[in-house]
């Protein structure tokens, strides 16, 4: 388990996520990383006055070479020492064709998702190499198995994927560890801010709940387990992924274009069939 460790969680802020790790970790310290200052610092109150590990935010734009440069440095200013990143930082853009979307979207669209955790994991290397630290990159399931009107994110997860395994390669020299997890449909604000988007959000819901096996949505606090055995836990464990999926990878399904039954057909309000 963790031990006065310094986690660098660069995302999203999303304080269950966050909770899940820090209650599990007896003294750690954390730092968090998001481009909404404000639910930056309501999510460092919040995990302070939970406990029992300390949270310290700090604003930064993944995609800008010098916030991140900031951001590391202040942690080693700080704590001294870097022991485990979580790369988390994403987005995911309105379902569409390629014919509909534009280079410089796909553009800004790879800066975050891909970019971000390069310039993360390149900047905290030299510190994670004297500490024999560890990276978890968070991916999607989307870089195994696709998803229709979504090539561009997908692209971008699989790279984030691929960028894990040859980096784990790349610093087991140095005894760190790069890993991966891929969620399914999770429940995160983002997701049930789409759903609700949809001509019926209950429909759209049960839609989502029902790729899995489990016949459920993921949680964030079920991310937050896996990122905390793979930090603290999976010490043989490099260039792995870990589905977070619910089996969603799993069975047959509607796999015909045509239908309505075909994914995201059955939710896309604008789709014509």
């Amino acid at each position: 388990m963790f031990s006065s460790d310094v986690l660098v969680g660069i995302k999203n802020t999303n304080v269950k996520f966050a909770d899940r790790l820090n209650k599990r970790a007896a003294d750690s310290l954390a730092e968090l990383s998001n481009m909404n200052e404000k639910e930056g610092r309501e999510a460092e109150k919040e995990l302070n006055d939970i406990g029992p590990g300390e949270a310290v935010f700090i604003f930064a734009d993944v995609t800008k070479e010098d916030d991140i440069k900031n951001l590391i440095n202040k942690t080693v200013e700080k704590y001294g020492q870097i022991d485990c990143v979580i790369n988390n930082a994403g987005q995911h853009p309105e379902y569409r064709t390629i014919d509909d979307y534009t280079a410089e979207e796909f553009r800004k669209l790879f800066e975050v998702n891909v970019l971000g955790y390069f310039l993360v994991s390149k900047y905290a290397l030299p510190h994670l190499r004297k500490t024999e630290g560890n990276i978890i990159n968070n991916s999607s399931m989307t870089a195994h198995t696709a998803a229709g009107w979504s090539s561009m994110y997908c692209a971008t997860k699989g790279a984030v994927s691929a960028m894990t395994r040859a980096l784990a390669i790349d610093e087991a020299k140095f005894n760190v560890r790069v890993n991966s997890f891929s969620g399914g449909n999770i429940d995160t604000p983002l997701s049930n801010q789409f759903i609700n988007s949809t001509a019926n959000p209950n429909e759209t819901g049960q839609i989502f709940n029902n790729i899995s096996l489990l016949g459920r949505r993921g949680t964030a606090e079920e991310c937050g387990m896996t990122c905390l055995y793979l930090a603290s836990d999976a010490t043989f464990s490099t260039g792995i992924d870990i589905h977070v999926s619910g089996g969603a990878e799993l069975n047959y399904a509607c796999k015909n274009v045509k239908t309505k039954g075909f994914w995201p057909n059955s939710f896309l309000k604008k789709q014509q069939l």
